[in-house]
């Protein structure tokens, strides 16, 4: 692990929302004046790492509301994606000596290394309320003066209408083999743990946001599965009309981004949480069944109930009964609004990644391909 040095006094901080709240703290990670972000707030207990580096959280300035985040550090194996697309950490109590066996770095450290600027020392029950009221606004943080910090959050943009995919999405083509099955994974801002638990299912090509579906059909795959990411679903008419191309040609899974996607290119719509869903915590009540999952979640959009033809809602919220799932009744296709891979959280909802295995086993030639026969 990185050996422990003294604390440096640190500068005081601001941090300014777009509507005029002000909240005090401290500087910490990556040394600026001034950053500028959407707001949200993240309820998870643990995970931090797992959090920071989900691509989901592009355009976005994390506050965590447990009250101490670092005690157990950071390392290589809990990175969701190479590099942090967050714009900026929160905290109340940002620990500065981590105490874990695998830690190999602490979070403050973890944090100047990829560039992301923190504040810590903030009141963030009281700024969760505010969230909560006022929704997920635009902010400015950093050591600039109230003045500066207030002009920046009032010229912030939010994330509608904004494309933030392309920001996080891969360049080119990479393949995970395995055996069995071809998945084709859409990147909108997949996660290491997504892939990984994808190859259990077989062979996976991830392939980039603007992918068109002749390209994907090209790879002659037994299933697509449509990941997470970060941004408005509204400004992503490509992805969609590719999706739409795809449907009822190939069986399809969505979670998170790829569940609103995936409504949208059935005719669904989409609209924006007043501060979204962000933690591993978060009830989700099966129809089918009437059991109650524990859910890990990161979005601040939805898909409006009711507005997909020919779709049925399969999973709820309990919180607010948002839709949280569905399935076309004409296509092999369903999706998620939430994380079933679960980095971090419950592990509750794998079971989903049987269903999308036994969607792609109804065709003969995916089920021979499972079995190994050629």
């Amino acid at each position: 692990m990185t050996a422990v040095t003294e604390s440096q006094p640190r500068k005081p901080a601001l941090l300014v929302t777009a509507d005029g709240a002000v909240f005090a703290g401290e500087a910490a990670g990556a040394a600026v004046r001034v950053a500028t972000g959407e707001l949200v707030f993240n309820t998870a207990m643990s995970g931090y790492q797992e959090v920071i580096t989900d691509p989901s959280y592009a355009g976005q300035v994390i506050s965590f509301t447990s009250t101490h985040i670092g005690n157990y550090g950071t390392n290589a194996a809990d990175d969701e994606a190479l590099v942090p697309h967050c714009r900026g950490v929160v905290v109340c109590d940002l620990a500065d000596v981590p105490s874990n066996w695998r830690a190999t770095e602490g979070l403050e450290p973890f944090l100047r290394r990829h560039g992301v600027p923190a504040m810590t020392g903030v009141d963030t029950r009281r700024l969760a309320r505010h969230v909560r009221v006022a929704g997920a606004v635009p902010c400015a943080f950093g050591t600039a003066s109230e003045r500066e910090l207030r002009e920046a959050a009032a010229a912030a943009p939010g994330t509608d209408g904004m494309d933030l995919v392309s920001g996080v999405t891969a360049s080119a083509p990479s393949v995970h083999p395995y055996t069995g099955l071809r998945v084709v994974a859409y990147d909108f801002g997949v996660k290491t743990t997504m892939v990984q638990l994808l190859t259990t299912l077989g062979t996976v090509t991830v392939v980039p946001a603007g992918t068109t579906a002749g390209d994907v059909l090209a790879l002659e795959p037994d299933g697509v599965f449509l990941s997470n990411g970060p941004g408005d679903p509204a400004a992503l008419a490509g992805p969609a009309a590719a999706v739409a191309d795809l449907v009822g040609r190939v069986p399809i899974f969505g979670i998170c981004l790829g569940h609103q996607i995936l409504a949208t290119a059935l005719g669904g719509t989409t609209y924006k949480l007043p501060f979204g869903h962000h933690g591993a915590n978060h009830p989700v009540q099966r129809l089918e069944t009437g059991v109650v999952e524990i859910t890990s979640q990161n979005h601040n959009y939805a898909v409006a109930a009711g507005s997909i033809p020919d779709a049925e809602t399969t999973h709820v919220n309990l919180n607010d009964g948002v839709v949280e799932g569905f399935r076309s009744l004409k296509a092999p296709a369903f999706s998620v609004q939430y994380h079933p891979e679960a980095a971090p959280g419950p592990h509750d909802a794998r079971y989903l990644f049987g269903a999308f295995r036994d969607l792609m086993l109804a065709d003969p030639a995916a089920a021979a391909r499972a079995n190994g026969a050629r």
